[in-house]
């Protein structure tokens, strides 16, 4: 077998070559990136982006694990040093506050959001402040925060309105496109934006649900459009009328029953366990500050009622009578709705239009409740035909139109909304939406008389007079006797936007049906709609800002004011 032999490779062949070009690859693995390179600076901007969202300390980047994890990462990576992260994160700041800036330089109307949370120890006080708009430049809704102010006790409404004042002089926004300003019904919130200044020096501190609800007088103080920029917290009106139960005796030693077995539960490690053996799932407690959260404790033990029984008996304690059982279910049917519409309307944007119908819906049903439950629960009967006074009386600044404080925002973001039951709108009979939207007219008719770009907002709301309501539980109201001065223009615009609301739509948002019209179809009345429809109905944009603060705000992670709304700033608008 003749001996096969594999040629010598020649000095500088393939394998030499590869050997060679080995060699520079391993120096550069081992090397730096250029401080100036795309890459190192790609990189430290990321790590300032997550030292500025998260509120973490800048001295972060020094510590030895983190180096260490980066180094895992990426060997070339040279790991900023604090002073650079500082930078970065400050120069991150300024340049997404300057690009909200012209975002809002652009918008047609503003809706602002306030609220006050005290940090835990009563240590300070903070003021949240948000805008709402329909921004023009990428064609949808938008909400920010725009600052968080630390105030001092009292909480004025001097020191609100002041704090307000620099806010919207910072941000370049001009009091004519201030839409409205959307608060909880605090007296110093109340008093903060009055025409008259004779009562800015009120104060209030921090409100609990025991003590806002006395606030009825104020509650409905001057908020018609036009007038003054305030519009009361639909949620957190809401969540007043709610709070009627507590002060029912029957109810509230049902409730307080319910709180100590919950308290029980919560407070034994032994029947928390067994409970997850049985259902996995734990009970939960209320919070009067927190919405909705008595029917979440109801739900909660409803739902495992007979884990809880087999779970209570385990440890000899004494739990709810087989009535007091029925009694709960009951409650939990009269509190659902309330729910339903309070996690409707707690969106960010677009929940305006929802209000008008949200409303009347709880009325029908707190009017239907007494007559489902019969005879077997009278107190809840009559605690439900409780609850419906108090609603007439506490949101008659959107639903009665007769009322002198009427807003007609809320009709009229309703009546611009295709999605809110085009069908009802156009075949309902029932008079009273008929009689709040024409109010609207009456309203604009007496405030407007220039050419600013509220009076064409006032002039569209004339139209839906000649519309049926929409929505399914009314009251009789009488019809008020018609005006006609509106332009000609819009009046036929609304008589097209009637038209075609008989007819189905693909859309699936008010704002996506508006976007879709051309802008010559609707010239008038496509602006103003689509900035009613981006306007929120309650200022839960804020609560979830003080969610986020809260967290800042907690033991170690202790932060100074400055790091704090600049860590709020950037979070809470990411995406935005």
């Amino acid at each position: 077998i003749p001996e096969t032999r594999t040629p010598k490779e020649k000095p500088g062949g393939p394998k030499n070559n590869r050997a060679q070009s080995s060699i520079p690859a391993a120096f550069a693995a081992a090397s730096k990136y250029k401080s100036d390179s795309l890459e190192q600076r790609a990189k430290e901007q990321a790590i300032a982006l997550w030292i500025g969202r998260t509120g973490l300390p800048a001295c972060t980047v020094e510590d030895e694990d983190f180096i260490l994890m980066m180094e895992t990462f990426d060997k070339r990576l040279t790991i900023p040093k604090r002073t650079k992260i500082n930078n970065l994160v400050d120069k991150m700041f300024d340049d997404e506050k300057q690009k909200y800036k012209e975002r809002l330089a652009t918008a047609r109307k503003i809706t602002i959001g306030l609220d006050i949370w005290t940090k835990k120890g009563l240590t300070a006080s903070f003021l949240g402040i948000s805008a709402c708009f329909f921004c023009t430049v990428e064609n949808k809704a938008k909400h920010i925060l725009l600052r968080l102010d630390q105030i001092a006790h009292p909480h004025t409404a001097e020191c609100i309105k002041n704090s307000v004042d620099r806010c919207t002089e910072d941000w370049g926004i001009p009091q004519h496109k201030i839409l409205t300003v959307i608060t909880d019904n605090g007296s110093n919130m109340i008093a903060a934006f009055k025409p008259n200044e004779s009562d800015a020096s009120a104060s209030s501190e921090e409100e609990s649900s025991e003590t806002s609800d006395t606030e009825d007088s104020e509650v409905v103080e001057d908020q018609r459009f036009g007038h003054i920029d305030r519009t009361p917290c639909v949620v957190h009106t809401l969540q007043l009328v709610v709070n009627i139960i507590q002060k029912d005796a029957s109810v509230s030693r049902l409730l307080g029953k319910v709180r100590a077995l919950v308290k029980l539960f919560r407070k034994s490690s032994v029947a928390t366990e067994r409970l997850l053996q049985l259902c996995q799932l734990t009970l939960v407690k209320d919070c009067p500050t927190r919405w909705s959260s008595t029917y979440l404790m109801i739900s909660r033990l409803l739902q495992i009622k007979d884990s809880v029984v087999q779970a209570a008996d385990g440890m000899s304690w004494d739990y709810l009578l087989p009535s007091e059982w029925q009694r709960l279910t009951a409650l939990r049917d009269l509190l659902l709705p309330f729910t339903e519409h309070t996690q409707m309307l707690q969106s960010d944007t677009q929940s305006l239009s929802l209000v008008v119908p949200a409303l009347l819906d709880l009325q029908g049903h707190l009017s239907e409740f007494p007559h489902a439950q019969g005879s077997s629960f009278k107190d809840l009967a009559s605690l439900a035909k409780k609850m419906k006074a108090n609603m007439d009386k506490r949101f008659s600044c959107f639903l009665d139109h007769t009322d002198s404080k009427f807003s007609p925002l809320t009709a009229a973001a309703c009546f611009l909304d295709p999605t809110v039951s085009p069908d009802a709108l156009l075949e309902n009979d029932d008079q009273q939406i008929t009689a709040l939207l024409e109010k609207q007219k009456i309203v604009r008719e007496e405030e407007v008389e220039d050419e600013e770009p509220e009076e064409e907002e006032k002039e569209s709301k004339e139209g839906p007079q000649r519309k049926r309501p929409r929505f399914k539980f009314l009251s009789k109201a009488s019809r008020p006797s018609r005006s006609s001065c509106s332009k000609p223009c819009v009046k036929e615009e609304i008589k097209k936007f009637k038209e075609q609301l008989s007819q189905p739509t693909n859309e699936e948002t008010a704002l996506e049906f508006w976007a879709a019209q051309g802008d010559s179809v609707y010239p008038s009345l496509k602006p103003i709609a689509l900035d009613l429809q981006a306007m929120p109905a309650s200022q839960a944009f804020a609560e979830r800002v003080f969610s986020i603060t809260g967290d800042l705000t907690r033991g170690r992670r202790k932060r100074a004011r400055a790091i704090l709304e600049r860590s709020a700033f950037l979070k809470l608008n990411r995406g935005q």
